[in-house]
């Protein structure tokens, strides 16, 4: 099969396996906002911060952080601890009950749907999968990074 193909191919197949494989929210369950996510997300990403560090980092008002802050603290997502550097300074860092809401926000596709399909493939269809996603994502990163490396130039 040539590039051309292979191009169609996967645009027929991804919406249908998309479809397919999507995680369904329980309507019922939290869902967080943007902007909470986003906090969420970027302490996953760089570890504890202050509440000072965090206004500067999203360019908010310290009120509008610490009231962000204050409500993830409530819904225990949130945990303030003492900053062992700095007695007098305290951190924001995420709960396990936060780092599962991350977690869970972060997927976009139903483990168990894709491990039922996936049961039904044979070893060596599986491994082709996989062998195969992992290149297409490597090379779209390969060129990313190029494309980054370029405009710094």
């Amino acid at each position: 099969m040539d590039a051309d193909a292979a191009v169609s191919e996967l645009l027929a197949l991804y919406p249908a396996a998309y479809l397919r494989f999507y995680r369904r929210r329980d309507p019922r369950a939290y869902r967080p906002r943007p902007e909470t996510l986003a906090l969420l997300e970027h302490l996953a990403a760089s570890g504890p911060l202050t509440i000072a560090e965090a206004t500067r980092h999203f360019d908010r008002s310290q009120s509008s952080t610490s009231e962000i802050v204050a409500r993830l603290v409530r819904r225990g997502l949130l945990a303030r601890i003492a900053d062992e550097r700095n007695r007098r300074r305290h951190l924001v860092w995420l709960t396990a009950k936060g780092r599962a809401i991350v977690e869970l926000e972060r997927q976009v596709l139903a483990p168990d749907l894709v491990a039922t399909a996936m049961s039904r493939l044979s070893t060596s269809e599986r491994e082709g999968l996989i062998r195969g996603l992992r290149a297409l994502v490597e090379a779209a990163t390969a060129r990313h990074d190029a494309a980054a490396k370029e405009g710094r130039s």
